[in-house]
């Protein structure tokens, strides 16, 4: 493939609502694969928010629950679906990225390896424990989940796996936007590949907590390709794969290297 269609669906996260999430979720995958979308990624935690202290109860194991039903939508609708949910495994808690396949199932799973503890993640949840890189229809991909974005270590050991996207499932609030916008480009450029993040929108009724969206494709010359506003909506773009080749190749940085 040279080209990949991916679809960005920037929700507005219902805190503790699995099933009005799920709702909204299954609408924009359709509406995805109406639009020829090849994959669909959705936001950090999308069925029910940061609503941790449910989280044992929302969980479901990696072969069943939610995550059964997404290996099933991805089926129907012929389309690969990114975004991160509870997963209970063992006597742990995760925060887990599966990769979905419209005719594997789960290829994969990445489990968020830094909690953020200023809003208490590492309280309830256990830190996943490694990186993790496919070889997918269109290229290499890793993935990462929100506040993994602050460790430039991971991205460079992604690079150094031949990775050429990197999908990130987000739930980034204000006032933190700069941050966001600051890291996610340069991510791209001294990593040289495409970031693809859906961040989530909207705001939770309990404590005030904002998120700001800016969902984005940021290309592997750290410019957007496509950029959403504060709102919930659903974007689709097209990516061109071959220029991942063509910037490494324009500027050597990756071979380059000393350390």
């Amino acid at each position: 493939m040279s080209t990949l269609t991916v679809s960005l669906v920037q929700m507005d996260v219902r805190k503790g609502m699995p099933r009005a999430n799920w709702s909204r979720m299954q609408e924009a995958v359709a509406e995805a694969a109406r639009r020829g979308a090849d994959v669909v990624v959705l936001p950090e935690l999308w069925e029910a928010g940061t609503a941790y202290e449910k989280g044992r109860e929302i969980a479901s194991s990696l072969s069943g629950g939610l995550f059964a039903q997404v290996v099933a939508l991805a089926r129907q609708h012929h389309v690969f679906i990114f975004g991160s949910l509870y997963e209970k495994r063992g006597q742990g808690l995760y925060n887990t990225l599966a990769v979905v396949s419209p005719r594997s199932g789960i290829l994969g799973a990445y489990r968020k390896m830094h909690l953020f503890s200023l809003m208490g993640e590492d309280k309830w949840m256990q830190a996943g424990e490694a990186p993790l890189a496919l070889e997918l229809p269109w290229g290499r991909s890793g993935f990462a989940i929100c506040y993994d974005l602050r460790f430039p270590e991971l991205f460079r050991r992604y690079a150094d796996d031949g990775v050429a996207l990197v999908f990130l499932p987000m739930a980034w609030p204000h006032p933190r936007l700069a941050h966001f916008r600051t890291l996610i480009r340069a991510r791209a450029i001294e990593n040289q590949c495409y970031m693809v993040a859906v961040n989530r929108a909207g705001r939770d009724e309990d404590d005030g907590t904002h998120y700001f969206g800016h969902s984005c494709v940021i290309d592997p010359w750290g410019e957007p390709v496509v950029e959403a506003g504060e709102d919930a909506c659903h974007l689709t773009v097209t990516i061109d794969l071959e220029r991942v080749k063509a910037v490494r190749r324009q500027l050597p940085a990756l071979r380059d290297r000393r350390l």
